[in-house]
C-alpha cells in the first residue's frame, strides 16, 4: 500500500463517527452551560459588531467586526460551495438537515472557545496580541498542559499549509483552467502575490481587507443564491420538508443516486459543517483573539455570529440551488463540479462565471487568515524569528499549490485539521465553567446598563 492510500484511509477513520460525537457533543454541552446563550444574545452580537461598545482605548489590533470577518474568510470557502455539494451527492437531502445541527451547536462553540482566546491572550508592549488555543490551554490549565497546547499549535501550523493554503489555490487553478482555460501556473502566480500583498501586513491589514472583501462575496453569493430560489419558490416548501424527512430516514436510490442510510446522513452532514465552520476545531479563536475589547464575553458574542452566517446561511444557499436543480440525483457529478452545474441549469451562461468568480474570491480570502493561524503557531512555537521564514513559504506553497497534484498532501494536512480539535476541546470543556460564569456576570451587567454605548448616529464608522 503506498503512502498517499495509506493517507487516505487516515484521513477517512480522523473524519468519521467518533469525532462527529466528540464535536457535536461539546457544541450541546456549551449551549446547555451557557444557556442556549447563542439565541439570548443573537441581537445583542448584531449591535457589538455594529461597533455600539467599541471603545478605542480597548487592549487589541482590530475591531469586533474586522475579527469576525477574518475569521470568516477562513470559513466562508470552498467549504460552502464544493463541500456542500459533496455533503449532498454523498448523503441526500437529510445532510442539509444535520448541516444546520451541528451549525446551531457549533455556535455555543465558537461562543466559548473564542471568549477564552480573549481571556486568557497576551498583549505585548507593543499593543500586539496573541491568543488561540494554545495559550487558553497553557496559560488556563497551567504548565503541566504545554505539551497539549504545542500540539495543538504544531498541528495547526501544519494544516495551513494545506486545506488552508495549497488546497486553495489547486481548486481555484482547477475550475479556471476547466472553464476558461487559464493556465495553472499564471492562476498560482496571481494568487500568490496577491496573498503576499495582503499577509504581510499582518492581522490589521488582513482584518481590513476581510472586512471589505468577506461581506461583499458574501452578499453576492447569496443573492446570486436567492435569485435560483426566488425563480422555484413553489418547490421550496416541500423540497425543505424533504431534508427533514431524510434526515432521520436516510435516502433511497433515486436516479443515479445510490440509497443511504442515516449514519451517513448525518456524518456528512456535521463533517461537512465543521470543515466549513471549523467550529471546536481551534482556528478562529486565533483571530478573535486580536479584537479591540476588554470584555471576552462580548467577543465570544460576535464569534457565534460565524457558524450561524457560514454554515445556516450560506450553506444552506449551496444546498437548495444544488438540490431545487435536480442533479444531485444523476451520479455524473460531485463536488465543485455540481454546483456549477446547478448554478449554470438556471444562470445560462452565466452560472459558471459566478460560480467560478466566487471559489477564487472565498479560496483567496481562506488563504489569508489561515497565514494568520498557521504564522501565530509558529511564533508560539519557535517564536517571532519564525514569522517572516513562514510568510515566504506559505505565499512559495501557495503556488506550487496551483500546478501539483494534491491528494496525499491534503489528506495529510486535513487529519491535523481534525486531530486539532482534540486538544482544543479538552482545553475548552475543562474551562467552561469560567466561561458560563463570565457570561452571566456579563448579561446581568448588560441588563443593568452598565456598560458604555455609542450613540446611533456613530455606528458603522458613522
Amino acid at each position: 500500500m503506498s503512502i498517499a492510500d495509506i493517507l487516505s484511509v487516515v484521513v477517512g477513520y480522523a473524519w468519521n463517527l467518533p469525532l462527529v460525537i466528540l464535536l457535536v457533543g461539546a457544541g450541546i454541552l456549551f449551549t446547555f452551560m451557557m444557556r442556549w446563550i447563542q439565541v439570548r444574545q443573537f441581537v445583542h452580537s448584531l449591535k457589538v459588531i455594529a461597533g455600539k461598545f467599541d471603545r478605542p482605548e480597548h487592549a487589541g489590533q482590530i475591531t469586533h467586526l474586522q475579527a469576525l470577518s477574518a475569521a470568516l474568510s477562513a470559513t466562508v470557502g470552498l467549504g460552502n460551495i464544493a463541500g456542500v455539494a459533496v455533503a449532498v451527492s454523498m448523503g441526500g437531502p437529510g445532510a442539509v438537515f444535520w448541516m444546520w445541527v451541528a451549525g446551531l451547536f457549533g455556535m455555543a462553540t465558537k461562543f466559548t472557545t473564542c471568549t477564552l482566546a480573549v481571556m486568557y491572550r497576551k498583549v505585548d508592549e507593543r499593543g500586539h496580541t496573541s491568543g488561540g488555543p494554545m495559550y487558553y490551554i497553557r496559560l488556563g490549565l497551567g504548565e503541566k498542559w504545554k505539551f497539549v497546547a504545542g500540539a495543538f499549535a504544531l498541528m495547526a501550523a501544519i494544516a495551513s499549509f494545506g486545506g488552508g493554503n495549497m488546497f486553495q489555490s489547486n481548486q481555484s487553478a482547477v475550475i479556471l483552467f476547466d472553464q476558461y482555460g487559464v493556465p495553472t501556473w499564471l492562476t498560482g502566480i496571481v494568487f500568490a502575490l496577491g496573498v503576499a500583498a495582503v499577509i504581510i501586513g499582518g492581522i490589521t491589514r488582513i482584518g481590513r481587507v476581510a472586512s471589505k472583501l468577506v461581506p461583499f462575496m458574501a452578499a453576492v453569493y447569496v443573492i446570486g443564491a436567492m435569485y435560483i430560489i426566488l425563480t422555484h419558490l413553489g418547490a421550496v416548501p416541500e423540497l425543505l420538508a424533504g431534508i427533514v424527512r431524510s434526515a432521520f430516514t436516510g435516502t433511497a436510490a433515486v436516479g443515479g443516486f445510490v440509497g443511504v442510510t442515516f449514519r451517513t446522513v448525518m456524518i456528512q452532514g456535521v463533517r461537512r459543517a465543521v470543515f466549513s465552520n471549523e467550529a471546536g476545531l481551534g482556528s478562529a479563536p486565533i483571530a478573535h483573539s486580536a479584537a479591540k475589547t476588554d470584555e471576552p464575553i462580548r467577543e465570544g458574542i460576535v464569534a457565534m455570529l460565524g457558524p450561524f452566517i457560514d454554515t445556516i446561511v450560506i450553506c444552506t444557499m449551496t444546498a437548495l440551488v444544488i438540490l431545487l436543480s435536480g442533479l444531485w440525483t444523476t451520479g455524473q457529478t460531485d463536488g465543485i463540479q455540481l454546483t456549477v452545474a446547478a448554478f449554470e441549469s438556471s444562470m445560462h451562461g452565466f452560472g459558471r462565471l459566478f460560480v467560478t468568480s466566487a471559489v477564487f474570491l472565498f479560496a483567496f480570502s481562506t488563504a489569508i487568515s489561515w497565514s494568520y493561524y498557521g504564522e501565530k503557531c509558529m511564533e508560539y512555537l519557535f517564536g517571532p524569528k519564525a514569522v517572516l521564514p513562514y510568510k515566504a513559504v506559505f505565499v512559495v506553497a501557495v503556488f506550487i499549490g496551483a500546478i501539483w497534484s494534491l491528494g496525499p498532501v491534503i489528506d495529510f494536512s486535513d487529519t491535523m485539521l481534525a486531530l486539532m480539535a482534540i486538544p482544543n476541546l479538552i482545553g475548552t470543556i475543562a474551562l467552561s465553567p469560567k466561561v458560563a460564569k463570565a457570561a452571566k456576570d456579563y448579561v446581568g451587567k448588560l441588563k443593568r446598563g452598565e456598560f458604555y454605548q455609542k450613540p446611533p448616529s456613530t455606528l458603522f464608522g458613522g
